[in-house]
């Protein structure tokens, strides 16, 4: 499997808008180095979702560039989806289709060309790999949430991108998941460019490479060291019981 040694996105002056009163983007920039994860902190509604469409060339930027080890995939979802996996938020997901798991990453790995026995051997292999093996053959329906998740990012996985975008994938799983799912999440990491979202300040904590702040635009970014201060976590927060705790943690 063909890896950069270094892995760059990077967003140069970004600036988007649905409308006057709905700014997303103000002009930022970024370079997330990977392999390694970043952090993407945030509220719930602080456009978080919309950032990682601009990235994936869903949404076109008014302003600004986005460019993966160097190639322009601006407003591009094809170009972007050569480089770029997404997984999306549990809750966007319809869990009333009769489908397997099996079936959910054989249909990813279609689009490399692998058949039959092949296609079968690689999907199995990738459900192994995430952990969720025994349920391979089960429906969407019966699955726990954290179980879904691992599903979800096999069938990114199977799609061999070097960047994986990971929208919120803590929410919608129990605590004990979470954990395991960070794991899971920390050594895919040493291969390829994780960008991970979540509201929680706490669980990414101790496993990140780079923390982005954000709250309808990069309020900070840096190293754990570099965001968790207090006045930094507040521009994106306002003054939440969670911040003092993760603070107390930190």
């Amino acid at each position: 499997m063909h890896v950069h040694r270094d892995i760059v996105l990077e967003g140069r002056n970004l600036v988007f808008a649905y409308g006057a009163d709905e700014v997303i983007l103000k002009g930022d920039s970024f370079e997330f180095r990977g392999p390694g994860l970043v952090t993407v902190l945030g509220p719930n509604g602080s456009g978080k979702t919309t950032f990682f469409k601009v990235l994936l060339g869903l949404l076109k930027p008014q302003e600004g560039r986005v460019l993966v080890n160097g190639v322009d995939v601006t407003g591009d979802p094809v170009k972007a989806g050569r480089f770029m996996s997404y997984v999306p938020q549990l809750s966007s997901l319809r869990r009333d289709i009769p489908v397997t798991p099996l079936e959910v990453v054989e249909a990813a790995l279609r689009s490399r060309g692998l058949h039959g026995r092949a296609r079968r051997g690689a999907a199995v292999k990738l459900l192994e790999e995430v952990g969720v093996s025994e349920v391979m053959s089960r429906t969407l329906g019966e699955l726990s949430g954290g179980q879904l998740q691992r599903v979800l990012i096999a069938r990114a996985l199977a799609r061999d991108t070097d960047i994986l975008l990971l929208d919120e994938p803590l929410s919608g799983v129990d605590p004990r998941g979470r954990e395991g799912l960070l794991e899971l999440v920390r050594e895919i990491a040493q291969r390829k460019l994780i960008v991970m979202t979540t509201h929680d300040p706490v669980q990414a904590l101790k496993r990140s490479d780079y923390f982005v702040v954000f709250n309808r635009g990069i309020v900070a970014q840096g190293s754990p060291y570099d965001i968790y201060k207090l006045d930094i976590l507040r521009k994106a927060y306002g003054t939440v019981l969670e911040i003092e705790k993760c603070l107390h943690v930190l």
